[in-house]
């Protein structure tokens, strides 16, 4: 019959180690990134003014703000649209 030699049961093992370890290391990032998609789902934060909905204008969208009241000279006004 056929003789076996006595490193392929290391050789298997070795094999064995390294498949475990790369689906091991997968199934880490599928958690990761499970985690991150949960906490990031579709949420976004704007630095509009608050309130501006409301006013009539941007001017008057722009004096209302309290963030902006020492900020704002009216004659020097610009709009980007």
């Amino acid at each position: 019959g056929e003789v076996e030699s006595p490193t392929a049961g290391a050789d298997v093992a070795v094999i064995g180690g390294v498949i475990a370890a790369v689906v091991f290391v997968l199934i880490c990032l599928l958690v990761v990134m499970v985690r991150y998609m949960y906490r990031h789902k579709g949420t976004y934060h704007t630095n509009e003014a608050k309130g501006t909905e409301f006013a009539e204008s941007a001017d008057a969208a722009l004096k209302n703000d309290p963030a902006l009241q020492e900020a704002v000279d009216d004659s020097k006004k610009e709009y980007f649209i």
